[in-house]
């Protein structure tokens, strides 16, 4: 699985999807998921938390995008996110009280495997529904 890094490496050629907007966002969350994974001591929780309030904002104006668009996968794209965010915000609360291991393993693991197929599979089809209908 790709590393954030490779992630930003490749980003024109795998994760671009046309829309600007959401190009923009899907970068600014790959750069601070590297900063986090990066960040040493007291600065993960710092450099965690930002990503967390970011995918908080990015979810949000997605899904304000999905239902003004009657985008029909909604509820299924909403309850992804909504998953994600859950656990991200267990790792900061985990994070948070000095226990930033699991946290970083999940930051470096899981959370990058999520978004490749993400932002390949419901992202994509979110910008295909947003050109024929927003």
């Amino acid at each position: 699985m790709p590393t954030p890094q490779e992630m930003l490496e490749r980003f024109q050629d795998s994760y671009a999807l046309g829309d600007e907007a959401i190009d923009h966002t899907h970068r600014e969350f790959l750069e601070l998921c590297l900063a986090a994974a990066n960040a040493k001591g007291p600065e993960f929780v710092e450099t965690f938390q930002a990503l967390f309030d970011h995918t908080n904002h990015h979810f949000a104006d997605e899904e304000a995008k999905m239902q003004a668009s009657a985008y029909p996968a909604f509820g299924e794209h909403r309850a992804n996110h909504q998953r994600i965010l859950g656990d991200m915000d267990r790792f900061c609360q985990r994070a948070a009280a000095g226990r930033a291991q699991m946290a970083r393993a999940w930051l470096n693991d899981s959370l990058p495997a999520w978004f490749d197929l993400h932002a390949k599979t419901m992202d994509s089809a979110l910008v295909v529904h947003l050109r024929q209908h927003g």
